[in-house]
């Protein structure tokens, strides 16, 4: 299988390019290998390399940035995928998978959102993905897999985890305690990317690591995981806080934890809970 890896330099690409199958003859971009905004260099890209599938991690998640920069978050989230697939659309038999967010729904919920419930984005990066999401599947129908996600973090790039460590080693923490979510491995979401590669199946699919969590439940085992594997000095205090004591450009859901079940039977996957897979990573981290 030849398979076309597009982002390849953010958290969710590098976890993938570690994680490639014996299988696969892999072709990976960065942004600047392939702008993805660039109809004629897609076309040169996938005319050459000839993918089997193309696996699309690039997007534009500055989520409060976009809030006033609409054009470049539609730019790479919702013009971006829409290239892409068309460029995919022209090879018979070529499949794509475009990870998405949680954002597309509005968070007004109290149960796991199925693959299949209504959308309702209330930002205008979840705008903007979902937008992508529909682009995509308008060109490419069934050979389309959408695969939406939250919460991701690693032990590189810019994610939560990461970020409270850098704050957590100056002192004590204030996080919101309000919004309900599971984080996400970047590790366990290129296990289900490659899986999905290898069934050449369509739909839309949902996968985070399992159980649930507010942000405040993530920053404390964080900070009980880091103490013991010795990257933090001094014992932390986190202090639990509402939405309304941090306020921010963009909405955020308050409730966005996703029903992977039927992903998880399709494919045969485990569910790995979320601080099992914190724990890996937190080692990562003290390794490195």
């Amino acid at each position: 299988m030849r398979a076309l890896l597009v982002g390849s330099s953010g958290q969710v690409g590098q976890a993938c390019l570690t994680r490639v199958p014996a299988h696969v003859e892999l072709r990976a971009c960065t942004h600047a290998d392939l702008d993805i905004t660039d109809a004629a260099k897609i076309k040169t890209v996938v005319d050459e390399f000839r993918p089997d599938v193309l696996i699309n991690t690039a997007a534009y998640t500055a989520v409060d940035k976009a809030e006033s920069d609409e054009p470049a978050a539609r730019a790479c989230n919702t013009d971006g995928p829409r290239l892409l697939a068309a460029a995919i659309a022209s090879r018979a038999g070529a499949r794509m998978i475009h990870v998405s967010t949680d954002f597309v729904f509005d968070g007004k919920g109290s149960s796991p959102y199925p693959p299949d419930a209504p959308t309702g984005p209330s930002s205008v990066y979840g705008a903007t993905k979902l937008a992508g999401e529909q682009a995509t599947l308008a060109a490419l129908a069934d050979r389309a897999v959408i695969l939406r996600t939250a919460w991701v973090y690693s032990a590189t790039g810019n994610n939560f985890v990461r970020t409270m460590l850098r704050l957590m080693a100056k002192g004590d923490v204030r996080v919101i305690a309000d919004q309900i979510g599971t984080p996400t491995s970047a590790a366990s979401l290129a296990e289900v990317i490659w899986a999905i590669a290898a069934a050449k199946t369509g739909g839309v699919y949902h996968w985070t690591d399992a159980g649930v969590a507010s942000w405040y439940d993530f920053a404390v085992a964080i900070a009980e995981e880091a103490a013991r594997a010795g990257l933090l000095k001094n014992p932390v205090v986190v202090t639990p806080i509402a939405t309304s004591d941090y306020p921010t450009p963009a909405r955020r859901p308050s409730y966005s934890v996703l029903d992977k079940s039927s992903t998880a039977k399709a494919f045969g996957l485990n569910q790995v809970h979320w601080r099992t897979r914190l724990r890996t990573v937190i080692e990562e981290l003290r390794r490195a």
